[in-house]
């Protein structure tokens, strides 16, 4: 009974055994390959703080991409320098502008603190049998330039010169030959320099650009046409005259330039040799061939009368360029100066209206050439402001209190005049007579405006600021330099500077760490069967 009820109970305990084997669920036990369970025990934790790992990686890198772009845009502006020769009739002017470029890339101008100027005479086109001596002027406006310039930022300051009026009287070949000894000594000025920069402008260029800086000055730059202001110029061997102008046109005689949202229709052109002093010579070329006649009964044939030249005054041959040596000869013993601003300014309008007849177009205001009808506000610089301001005129004086002052000049004994204006020279003091009358001449008799029309202001700055158009060609090429940065943002990230790059660089190279440390981190599992202990386990590989 004992052995019965004994195999009777091991058998029990037996079924008991293996029905609980069959009963209770496979248990899946983790084991590492590492010496400690204790480091085994950890790895839960561990598999959490990778992904946030990762996490905060990019977000650092965002971060500093964000302030990359941020900084590009808000960054403290950075000071730039540019450099524009301008090669006039009369002299040759080195202009140096100090600007601050902000991070929008927008440059800002102070044309009151940040610009430097300095001129040398004569002109470029005073060397065309001395190509040596061009080059040679540009010596002293280049040490000038580098005084202005810290020595640091030379290579990247770029240099420009633009040839005027004095330079388009000479033919194409006198012109390149000068232009040539001009950039040898520009590619190692120690600028930056591309034989391009140095050339001669068109006279539509230069009204252009003395439009430009007018208006940008007034603020109506980047405003509504109709409320801009046009500019008449009178250089020494052209004038210019510039405005928007809302009639058709031909196509030659308009420009059409942005600025802002607006685009403006501009009538522009130069009136070569109509500038004060080739037009002065050009009456006293006229005088020595004796084939001038300013006034009825005004000239005999057996003297040269000239009424531009007041009483009293006697030529030196030496002072004479034109004609043959007899011609001049002649014509010094013969001379007889008038004195007569009517005469004088008959004698300017003959000039003025020089092959009208010729002109194909609806009206010629000027010789045969095209032009609208003037429109809006103008400012008459150059040597109409010099004249105003030598007549002590105001700058919103009128032209009849200009014809009032001119007659008493050229009426005044030249010796008297001499007296009055020790220091000015006589060459210069002579010009007053012609001046008076050829700009009574050009604005009223020639482009119909009227004696009293308050539109017409003499003046060669506003608020302080020169109207020189090499400030106009200096804002116009920033802008549009500006224009261009603006259009690919990215680049201007990458370009912008080595360290804005370098950052970006860094950030990438963070992502790429932190994703191999994830890859290299993250603990493989996989499932075996441990036939000594008789069960499955979860074991980690790397």
């Amino acid at each position: 009974m004992r052995r019965s009820h004994a195999r009777n109970q091991s058998k029990s305990k037996s079924k008991s055994t293996t029905s609980s084997q069959k009963m209770d669920p496979i248990k899946l036990h983790l084991r590492s390959n590492s010496r400690s369970t204790a480091l085994f025990s950890r790895n839960p934790r561990q598999t959490k703080t990778l992904p946030s790992f990762i996490a905060v990686s990019i977000a650092i890198s965002l971060a500093l991409f964000v302030s990359v772009y941020v900084f590009l845009l808000f960054s403290n502006d950075s000071v730039k320098y540019s450099i524009i020769i301008d090669g006039g009739s009369t002299g040759t002017r080195i202009h140096v502008f100090r600007y601050n470029v902000g991070g929008d890339k927008n440059p800002s101008f102070d044309f009151k603190e940040g610009l430097e100027t300095l001129k040398v005479n004569p002109g470029l086109s005073a060397y065309a049998e001395d190509l040596e001596g061009a080059a040679n002027s540009l010596k002293e406006l280049l040490e000038f330039g580098r005084s202005k310039v810290p020595k640091s930022q030379w290579g990247e300051t770029e240099i420009r010169l633009m040839a005027t009026a004095g330079m388009r009287l000479l033919d194409n070949e006198a012109q390149e030959r000068i232009l040539e000894q001009c950039r040898k000594v520009l590619r190692v000025s120690g600028f930056k320099f591309r034989d391009v920069w140095a050339s001669v402008i068109t006279g539509s260029d230069e009204g252009v650009y003395a439009w430009v800086v007018a208006n940008y000055i007034l603020g109506t730059l980047g405003g509504n046409p109709l409320h801009t202001t046009g500019i008449i110029e009178l250089g020494g061997a052209s004038a210019q005259v510039t405005f928007f102008s809302s009639e058709p046109m031909p196509s030659e005689f308009s420009r059409s330039i942005k600025f802002g949202n607006y685009t403006y229709s501009l009538y522009s052109h130069s009136f070569l040799h109509f500038g004060q002093n080739v037009a002065h010579e050009s009456l006293r070329e006229s005088l020595i061939k004796g084939d001038f006649s300013p006034a009825a009964e005004s000239i005999h044939k057996e003297s040269y009368r000239d009424p531009c030249t007041p009483k009293g005054y006697l030529p030196e041959s030496s002072n004479l360029s034109l004609g043959s040596k007899i011609e001049q000869s002649k014509y010094v013993s013969e001379f007889q100066a008038r004195g007569n601003f009517s005469e004088c300014r008959s004698a300017a309008l003959m000039l003025l209206q020089k092959g009208k007849e010729k002109c194909s177009y609806d009206r010629c205001y000027l010789g045969s050439v095209f032009m609208p009808k003037l429109q809006g506000k103008f400012l008459a610089t150059e040597n109409f402001f010099y004249t105003s301001k030598f007549f002590m005129l105001r700058q919103k004086e009128s032209l009849s209190d200009l014809i009032m002052a001119g007659q008493h000049f050229c009426e005044e004994d030249w010796s008297k005049l001499k007296k009055k204006h020790p220091l000015l020279n006589e060459e210069d003091l002579l010009r007053y007579c012609f001046s008076s009358a050829y700009i009574v001449a050009l604005l009223h008799d020639s482009l119909e405006i009227a004696l009293d029309d308050e539109r017409i202001s003499f003046a060669n700055q506003v608020n302080d600021i020169p109207l020189d158009w090499a400030l106009g060609a200096f804002i116009m090429q920033s802008t549009t330099h500006s224009d261009v940065q603006h259009t690919d943002w990215i680049t201007n990230i990458i370009n912008s500077d080595s360290t804005l790059f370098s950052i970006i660089a860094f950030s990438v190279v963070l992502m790429f760490a932190a994703w191999s440390i994830s890859k290299w981190r993250k603990p493989k599992l996989k499932t075996i069967y441990d036939l000594e202990k008789g069960r499955y386990i979860v074991t980690q590989y790397r």
